[in-house]
């Protein structure tokens, strides 16, 4: 496992992390068990960075993410989890207001309920699941997390950056007030690439790389009948339900031929796509069991890109939210 700076917080994290949404059961039926078998393996392979939020399971990941935690015998594992606001913005809304989504009594409970699963003293990296731009003039949401780094309850503060708006980063980015910030970024989505992790650098602003593998499509597995094998009102039933199944279908299978000259997989491709941004800190796939982790961490040798691939991809720039 090769590890990268976390931005300025002096953390040296795995550059490929776990993430946490399908072990909280809202991808269909999980064992706690396996996915506790699951973490700890990805603990053994060197990911020390997971990825969870309280809107997963309702805190159930976090709470089996706790249990992992306390069996774990090794080097340090830092959790970053996320608070949702009271009210999500419309997606349609381009300049929402940030001030009173996340009220002090309301942040507070939070981290106090993610402490409590997780059975942790401390947050590694609290998050806000939903980021608008008038955060960085509304600042009431800030106010309320510095004083709980003041208090001890969290130690570094983050945001996830509204689904396929990277550019309202950009300013939080160049500003730093917060240590790091959760984009989708993939082989479809490359919106990130065209400002915001420049707008970065000089701040050190870390940055998360969510969905690398679109949530299923990127891994090149899907086939013809691959919606029938979904559970009925599941995450991905519900992402990819009525023509959007087929689209992004016929999407991934003109990436698939593209990429296969390079890579055996598909799945491959979009991982080492994923890594060859330098500014990305870390990416976070989805893992259920310790077979998906092996896939995953093996992509962490190092390999560079091949750049005339990477052109080619750049056609292939997919925006389309599928997440509100």
């Amino acid at each position: 496992m090769k590890y990268r700076k976390f931005g300025r917080t002096g953390w040296e994290v795995s550059e490929i992390a776990f993430g946490a949404w399908q072990i909280g059961g809202d991808w269909g039926e999980v064992d706690d068990n396996e996915s506790i078998k699951t973490l700890l393996h990805a603990f053994d392979q060197g990911i020390n960075f997971v990825d969870t939020a309280q809107a997963y399971g309702l805190g159930h990941s976090e709470e089996v993410i706790g249990k992992a935690l306390k069996q774990w015998q090794g080097d340090k594992i830092y959790v970053a989890t996320k608070a949702q606001p009271i009210h999500w913005p419309h997606k349609v809304d381009d300049n929402p207001m940030m001030r009173g989504r996340y009220p002090d009594w309301y942040l507070r409970e939070q981290v106090e309920g993610s402490l409590k699963r997780l059975d942790v003293e401390r947050l590694d990296l609290f998050q806000l699941h939903c980021w608008v731009p008038r955060g960085t003039t509304e600042l009431d949401w800030l106010e309320t997390l510095n004083d709980l780094r003041s208090e001890g309850k969290i130690d570094q503060i983050g945001v996830s950056i509204r689904d396929y708006h990277a550019e309202e980063g950009i300013d939080l980015a160049k500003l730093g007030l917060v240590s790091s910030q959760q984009v989708v970024f993939n082989m479809f989505e490359q919106s990130p690439t065209r400002g915001l992790f420049q707008a970065g650098i000089e701040t050190e602003q870390a940055y998360i790389a969510r969905v690398p593998l679109d949530s299923g499509s990127l891994t090149g597995m899907w086939n013809e009948d691959t919606y029938s094998t979904w559970e009925e009102g599941s995450i991905p039933a519900w992402l990819f339900r009525d023509e959007r199944f087929n689209d992004t279908y016929q999407r991934m299978l003109k990436l698939k031929a593209l990429c296969a000259p390079y890579y055996p997989t598909l799945a491959e491709a979009a991982m080492r796509y994923v890594l060859s941004e330098q500014q990305v800190s870390t990416l976070i796939p989805g893992m259920k069991n310790p077979a998906e982790v092996d896939m995953n961490t093996v992509y962490s040798d190092g390999q560079e890109f091949p750049k005339e691939l990477k052109e080619k991809i750049a056609e292939h720039m997919w925006v389309r939210d599928y997440y509100q």
